[in-house]
């Protein structure tokens, strides 16, 4: 809501000439927007889905390239059981899937900056398959993983995806 100040709170902070606000309800049709090589969202959260693809890159090539995929040495899981070399290669298989994910996030950011609220929708969807799939299916290990970290991130990335939806207006400004 704006109210008569230009501002979109009641008491005037964040008036000012020409000033760029973000109102409103985020809008769904910017996950597909018409024009994919311009982003219209906060370049925060542009500069966000690129630092949670960094980690996922470098994830998805420790589960690919670690001996162990990762499995043993990082999320304490016990590989010398029988068919530990499955749970090996499952996860290496894992991360060459997310590899594919990880590659076409950064063709995103790097060439097409109007898909980044897709990829935030993405990242977002991930994260809550893992939670749930995390919570139906528990895993037995010595300590937290680091997936464990998807119920701190689901919130994060969802905010970051409605928040990259809304598009600026221009405040106006009272004494003009």
């Amino acid at each position: 809501m704006i109210f008569g100040n230009g501002s979109a709170r009641p008491d005037g902070i964040g008036a000012a000439s020409g000033a760029l606000t973000r109102l409103g309800w985020p809008r769904l049709s910017g996950l597909v927007p018409q024009d994919v090589t311009t982003f219209r969202g906060p370049g925060w959260t542009a500069g966000a889905l690129a630092a949670i693809n960094a980690v996922g890159t470098v994830r998805s090539l420790i589960h690919m390239l670690a001996p162990d995929s990762g499995a043993q040495s990082i999320a304490s899981m016990d590989t010398e059981v029988t068919g530990g070399g499955n749970i090996v290669s499952l996860l290496a298989q894992w991360g060459g899937a997310q590899l594919l994910e990880s590659g076409v996030i950064w063709i995103a950011l790097w060439r097409y900056r109007g898909l980044v609220p897709l990829m935030l929708g993405v990242v977002t969807a991930e994260q809550l398959l893992r939670v749930a799939i995390g919570t139906s299916k528990p895993l037995t290990t010595e300590h937290k993983p680091p997936g464990a970290l998807s119920r701190v991130l689901l919130p994060a990335a969802a905010a970051t995806l409605a928040i990259s939806l809304t598009e600026p207006q221009a405040a106006t400004d009272p004494a003009r």
